[in-house]
């Protein structure tokens, strides 16, 4: 079932680009068009479950709808934290917290339900729920965690950013000079690119008086959704590498 990109720079890439894309979307449609943090975060679920049906359907890896669905689990992740962390008024701390236990919950009952945590090993429809359930929450934490380190820590949007980029950067030295797991490695860098666009997002739409770059929900998001469109655009186009002809075909 290779229905999910290659693990590569450029998958990275546009990991972060979805991500602080769906911090972004999040939040123009929940702050700054007012909708709200629970009817957006419904519309958002809505999008997610309809993107992930058509993702289940496919018999191989489509971009845009792989990474529609990526920017499906970061704009719920963002709204559905921000429902959590205020409208409920746990905070951040205790919201990622509890999102904490839920991913190693779903990623511990995935890993005695396959035997496996490798998304290169997904080769039934139970695993690629499981996967999915695994994103949807990581983003979601992700959101909370970036929250945490950008108002109750004290760092602001840029030092948060700038902390979770020398974690990501341990991370990418700990994969080619260390022998742990390469599994273990990807998850930690996949939970980690969450906080990153979302403090990345912030301190891009956040105004130059509370130390953010200024340029608003809507600049940021148009800017983020022209560059992911563009590289959906160019992994569709790009040639593939020549499938093995099999020793039974002619020629």
């Amino acid at each position: 079932m290779k229905k999910i990109p290659e693990v590569t720079l450029l998958f990275w890439i546009m990991k972060i680009c979805a991500t602080t894309l769906g911090e972004t979307g999040g939040d123009l449609l929940a702050q700054t068009l007012k909708v709200g943090y629970a009817v957006s975060s419904l519309l958002f679920i809505g999008f997610f479950l309809v993107a992930l049906a058509g993702q289940l359907a496919a018999r191989r890896y489509v971009p845009w709808l792989y990474w529609a669905v990526i920017l499906a689990t970061s704009t719920a992740g963002t709204t559905m934290s921000d429902y959590m962390d205020r409208t409920l008024g746990l905070g951040y701390a205790t919201g990622s917290a509890i999102l904490i236990t839920i991913l190693v919950v779903v990623l511990g009952t995935w890993r005695l339900s396959e035997k496996s945590l490798s998304v290169s090993d997904i080769s039934s429809r139970r695993g690629e729920l499981f996967y999915w359930t695994a994103i949807l929450f990581s983003n979601t934490l992700g959101t909370a965690l970036g929250d945490f380190l950008a108002d109750d820590s004290g760092l602001g949007f840029g030092g948060g950013a700038l902390l979770i980029g020398g974690a990501l950067a341990l991370v990418v030295l700990a994969h080619y000079f260390t022998r742990l797991s390469p599994v273990l490695l990807f998850w930690v860098a996949f939970v980690l690119t969450r906080p990153f666009g979302a403090t990345f997002g912030d301190l891009l739409t956040k105004p130059v008086a509370q130390n953010g770059l200024g340029f608003g929900t809507q600049g940021s998001s148009l800017i983020l959704l022209g560059l992911l469109v563009g590289l959906v655009v160019y992994t569709t186009l790009r040639p593939q590498p020549a499938l093995p002809v099999s020793a039974e075909e002619p020629g």
